[in-house]
């Protein structure tokens, strides 16, 4: 299994366009053959001393924090899925017209070590 993980602060007043945006982005990813893909927003995610996910997206006031996640059988599976997705015509949108701030967004490849 492979995992694709990522963080991004969501205005509050634009959570209904991004659910909308981000459920059609899960069709895409599904349709590719993605395994499962999650999106969560934050509901007891508090500033920390050193370092939080208010902190690690410089939350600013009106906003919350969102923690996603999309599961592959491999690497190899999850490269070849988002090239594809990459090129799917569903999600040719403007990027200034975002429901979120992708400047502060961050993201990553995991591989599970514990799986129960």
């Amino acid at each position: 299994m492979y995992v694709d993980g990522y963080v991004l602060p969501v205005p509050i007043k634009n959570l209904d366009a991004y659910k909308e945006m981000a459920s059609l982005a899960g069709k895409v990813w599904m349709d590719h053959g993605a395994l499962s893909f999650v999106e969560c927003i934050g509901e007891d995610v508090k500033p920390g001393v050193h370092t939080s996910f208010p902190q690690a997206v410089k939350l600013e006031e009106g906003e919350t924090v969102v923690f996603s996640w999309i599961t592959y059988k491999s690497r190899e599976d999850r490269d070849r899925i988002n090239a594809a997705v990459m090129k799917d015509p569903r999600l040719k949108g403007d990027p200034a017209n975002m429901p979120f701030d992708g400047k502060r967004m961050f993201w990553g490849g995991f591989v599970p070590i514990v799986q129960l």
